[in-house]
């Protein structure tokens, strides 16, 4: 009955937000709420949502305080190079702006945290999207599927809990499946080419004029100015028009459509005039946070307390003055609120899934429905079952719960632990899309997508990219 109600939670919480018949925060609150009390045991739903909120308070507190360092960066323009740069290699042609966001989330994940990863993409990548009306459901996909296969890096979690869980080392476990991310990360690659054609098939091909030429010009003189050398707002492409709404890119393509208001405003992290600038600063800012990354990735601190040590640095330097301090901190505010919100709203969710047995019951159900014929090929159904589970499930609950079950069905096999433990990673793709991963709310909530829209949008890509990643790790041998 557990098992069920457990899917049923997770299928009942994903159809509404899909359907955008309730809110992610009120879903996650209310349908297992109503779950918990479901299965008989609603006299312990507040120690389950006080167990889940104190499991997810360190990261909450993280998401915070990272949400105001790197709003602080991008007001005093660290990143302002790297958007230009962005911006010099695409040229505003849409296809070319969504391989950038693939590279740029692919190589800033080498941090190994998924938050700093879309805080950093969405940052340098937005302006461009809003301005030049493209789809940000596209955006948050690519986004999501790359830093999905970067995750696996040993640092980045999912390894190292393989590794804990089963015994091993996590180098023995990653250095063989490097061949497999990079066919990974090349499919990440071709999806961005496919998903910016379609863009650039609705928008056409356009160039920034005024914004890569001067640093002066204003918001106003921005123009857009057609590849054929007329100028305009956009130029029509042969197939469609230049601000229809028909991408065949899925949800939100008719995000495309809104009104040029709403486009100038995400276009203002570019103002080389906003009054936040400090220019004079740019390398201690720089080597601040270069420093907060290495000592992330060294762990010499809890990450929730480097970003706060971090924030309250990055304020008392570039802002001096308690009330630019205030403005700064108000100017996030939003964003925190929205991200933090959402992180304690999942606690109730994961608290009342772990909580309840729900969890441990679907892990046990679906492996004894593995067919006894399937031991020798154990890591293949591994590498099956993650896309799924690592969807539904945390992966604290995947690589300590369900894993070593695996592993030691696929031993009874001769199917050895390093293999079960590769193919566990498969799923990582589609996994980073999951509503129990806080990140994905950054994610969303930064670049203002409907977090039902990206799931529609992003699942079917994320798992195929998991599916091409399995693909790979057989063809090499490696699972």
């Amino acid at each position: 009955m557990l098992t069920i109600l457990g899917f049923a939670m997770i299928a009942t919480f994903l159809v509404l937000i899909m359907m955008k018949k309730m809110s992610p925060i009120a879903a996650l609150v209310l349908i297992p709420a109503l779950f918990c009390v479901a299965v008989g045991k609603g006299a312990k739903l507040g120690d389950y949502v006080i167990e889940g909120v104190g499991n997810l308070a360190p990261t909450a507190a993280m998401l915070m305080f990272a949400i105001v360092y790197f709003g602080v960066m991008i007001d005093v323009g660290l990143f302002d190079p790297i958007v230009r740069g962005i911006l010099r290699f695409c040229k505003a042609d849409p296809m070319r702006i969504v391989i950038g966001t693939a590279v740029l989330a692919a190589i800033v994940s080498l941090d190994g945290d998924g938050s700093t990863t879309f805080m950093i993409t969405v940052s340098a990548m937005y302006p461009l999207y809003k301005r030049l009306k493209m789809s940000l459901v596209v955006m948050t996909g690519v986004a999501a599927t790359a830093n999905g296969v970067m995750n696996t890096l040993p640092w980045g979690g999912p390894t190292a809990r393989a590794a804990t869980a089963l015994k091993l080392d996590a180098g023995d476990i990653f250095v063989p499946m490097i061949p497999a991310l990079g066919v990974g990360l090349v499919a990440v690659l071709l999806l961005a080419v496919v998903l910016g054609r379609r863009e650039r098939k609705r928008l056409g091909t356009l160039t920034l004029d005024e914004v890569l030429v001067t640093e002066t010009v204003t918001e106003s003189e921005t123009v857009l100015v057609g590849a054929g050398g007329g100028s305009g707002r956009t130029r029509k492409s042969p197939g469609g028009s230049g601000s229809g709404s028909g991408t065949g890119t899925g949800a939100v393509g008719d995000e495309a459509a809104e009104d040029e208001a709403d486009a100038d405003e995400g276009f203002k992290g570019l103002d080389p005039a906003r009054a936040t600038l400090r220019p004079k600063l740019y390398w201690f800012n720089a080597g601040l946070t270069v420093a907060l990354l290495t000592a992330m990735i060294m762990e010499l601190m809890p990450i929730p307390v480097l970003f706060l040590l971090g924030a309250a640095l990055a304020l008392t330097v570039n802002f001096p003055h308690m009330p630019d301090q205030r403005a700064r901190i108000a100017a996030h505010a939003d964003n925190v609120l929205n991200v933090s919100g959402m992180v304690f709203a999942a606690a109730v969710f994961t608290g009342v899934l772990s909580g309840t047995g729900m969890v441990d019951h679907m892990a046990d159900w679906l492996v004894g429905a593995i067919p006894d014929g399937m031991g020798p090929h154990m890591a293949i159904v591994t590498g099956i079952l993650s896309i799924p589970l690592t969807y539904f499930m945390s992966n604290d609950g995947f690589y300590f719960g369900v894993v070593p079950v695996l592993a030691e069905a696929g031993a009874a096999h001769g199917v050895s632990p390093l293999e079960i433990a590769r193919a566990s990673l498969v799923g990582q793709p589609l996994h980073m899309s999951s509503p129990l991963v806080p990140a994905v709310y950054v994610l969303v909530g930064m670049a203002k997508v409907e977090f039902g829209d990206h799931t529609r949008f992003t699942v079917k890509w994320a798992a195929l990219t998991s599916l091409v990643v399995l693909c790979a790790g057989l063809l090499f041998g490696i699972i």
